[in-house]
C-alpha cells in the first residue's frame, strides 16, 4: 500500500542526493588548478545526462529487474517497461516503484563522478564519457544486483552482506576503479616535483556543505522510508561526518603544526562515506567511534600515496576506496538489533558471523571493480588514448578540450 509520507520522503531524498553531483564537481573543482576548473565540473555534471540515460533502458533493469543466475538482473524492465507507480513488491512496498527506480538513479549517477578526481587534469574528455558508461554498465549495474538486487551477495549467510547505503557499491567501486585509474593513466606532468596547489578553498568548502546536506538523503533516504531507521541513518551520518572532521583536523595539526580547512573538508568527506554502509544499523555513540576511526584512517592512507608513489589527484582512494572498505568492516563489529531490529549482530554485540561476510564482501567487490576497470581502461586507452597530449595538459582542460575559461 502505498504511503504518502514514504513517497514524499523518498521524492525529498532523491533531490538530495541528485544535489550531491554538483555538490561533488565544485568539491573537486575548488582542489584543482584554474586552468582545469570547467573540465573538472564537466566531468561529474556530464554524468547526470550520460548516466540517467543508460539507468532508464539498461541500468535499472540490470540491478533491479529479476535475477539471473545471481550474477544480474534480467532486461524484463528494458525502458522501464512495467515499471509503474504501484508498490514494487520487492524493494519498497510503501513508494511507487517509478520512486524507487529515480531514487536509485542519483546513486547511479554520483559514482562515476566520484572517480573523476583520482585522474583530474590529465583525460579527454570523449573517452572518459565512454569509460563512464561502460563502467556502470559492467561494474557498476552487477554489483548493484549482487547486494541490493537479490543477487549471490545477499543470499550469503542468514543475512547476506550488508551495506545500507553504498559502502560496497558506491564507495569500494570507484575507490577501486581509481586505483586503477591512476595506475594505468600515470600521474600529471610534473608529479613529484610541482606543487599543485588548490585553486578555491572556498569553492570546495561550498561543495563540501553540499555533499553533506546531500548525504542526509543519500543515507537516511536508503531506510525506504519514513521511519525509525530513517532517523537512526539520520543521526549516524552527521556524527560521523563531524567525528570525521575532528579526527583529521586533530591529526593535521599535530603534523604541520596548524589545521586547514582542506583538512577539515576532507576528513568530514571520510567520516560520511566510511558510516554509508552502517548508517542504518549503529548507534550515535558507535557513529561516532566509526567517524574517528575513518579521519585516522583515511588521513594515513592519503598521506602514504605520496611514499607510494601513484598520483591520486584528488584522493578518490585513500578517502572513498579506504573509507568505504573500513566501515563495511566496521559495520561487522558495531551493529545491533538493539538500534535496528531488522539488521544485524556484530562482533560486539556478540557475534562474529557478519564480520566475516562484510570482508568477504569488500575483498570480491574491490577485486572485481579493479579488473574490469583495468581492462576496460587498457582498451580504451590504447584505441582512443585516454591521456591529453603534454601540451594540452599545460595549456589545461578548460581550453583544450571544452574551448572555456572559468576566469577571465
Amino acid at each position: 500500500m502505498i504511503s504518502a509520507a514514504d513517497t514524499a520522503f523518498i521524492l525529498a531524498g532523491a533531490g538530495l542526493v541528485l544535489l550531491m553531483t554538483p555538490g561533488l564537481a565544485l568539491f573537486y573543482a575548488g582542489m584543482v588548478r584554474s586552468k582545469n576548473v570547467l573540465g573538472t565540473i564537466m566531468q561529474s555534471f556530464i554524468m547526470i545526462s550520460i548516466i540517467s540515460i543508460e539507468w532508464v533502458y539498461i541500468g535499472y533493469t540490470m540491478s533491479f529487474g529479476p535475477d539471473v543466475g545471481g550474477f544480474i538482473g534480467d532486461f524484463s524492465w528494458f525502458a522501464l517497461r512495467g515499471v509503474t507507480n504501484e508498490p514494487s513488491p520487492t524493494y519498497a512496498t510503501t513508494i511507487p516503484q517509478t520512486v524507487f527506480m529515480i531514487y536509485q538513479c542519483m546513486f547511479a549517477v554520483i559514482t562515476p563522478a566520484l572517480i573523476t578526481g583520482a585522474f583530474a587534469e590529465r583525460v579527454r574528455f570523449a573517452p572518459f564519457a565512454l569509460f563512464s558508461l561502460l563502467w556502470s554498465v559492467l561494474v557498476y549495474n552487477p554489483v548493484c544486483h549482487w547486494i541490493w538486487g537479490g543477487g549471490w551477495m545477499a543470499s550469503l549467510g542468514p543475512n547476506g552482506v550488508l551495506d545500507f547505503a553504498g559502502g560496497l557499491v558506491v564507495h569500494v567501486t570507484c575507490g577501486a576503479a581509481a586505483l586503477a585509474a591512476v595506475l594505468v593513466i600515470g600521474p600529471r606532468k610534473g608529479f613529484g616535483r610541482e606543487n599543485y596547489l588548490p585553486h578555491s578553498l572556498p569553492m570546495t568548502m561550498m561543495g563540501t556543505g553540499l555533499l553533506w546536506f546531500g548525504w542526509f538523503g543519500f543515507n537516511g533516504g536508503s531506510a525506504l522510508a519514513a521511519d525509525g531507521v530513517a532517523a537512526t541513518a539520520f543521526v549516524a551520518t552527521h556524527l560521523a561526518g563531524m567525528s570525521g572532521m575532528a579526527m583529521w583536523t586533530v591529526m593535521e595539526w599535530i603534523k604541520i603544526g596548524k589545521p586547514t580547512t582542506l583538512g577539515a573538508a576532507s576528513g568530514a568527506i571520510a567520516g560520511l562515506a566510511t558510516i554509508t554502509p552502517a548508517a542504518g544499523f549503529v548507534g550515535p555513540n558507535s557513529a561516532i567511534i566509526i567517524g574517528i576511526i575513518a579521519g585516522a584512517v583515511c588521513y594515513l592512507a592519503v598521506n602514504a600515496k605520496s611514499r607510494l608513489g601513484y598520483d591520486d589527484s584528488l584522493d578518490v582512494v585513500g578517502i572513498h576506496g579506504v573509507g568505504g572498505a573500513a566501515g563495511t568492516l566496521l559495520l561487522g563489529v558495531f551493529a545491533s538489533t538493539t538500534v535496528n531490529p531488522g539488521g544485524v549482530d556484530g562482533l560486539i554485540s556478540g557475534s562474529a558471523v557478519q564480520l566475516g561476510y562484510q570482508a568477504l564482501g569488500v575483498m570480491v567487490v574491490a577485486a572485481y571493480a579493479f579488473g574490469i576497470s583495468w581492462v576496460l581502461l587498457n582498451v580504451i586507452h590504447a584505441t582512443m588514448g585516454l591521456r591529453v597530449s603534454e601540451e594540452n595538459e599545460v595549456q589545461g582542460l578548460d581550453y583544450t578540450e571544452h574551448s572555456e575559461a572559468a576566469y577571465s
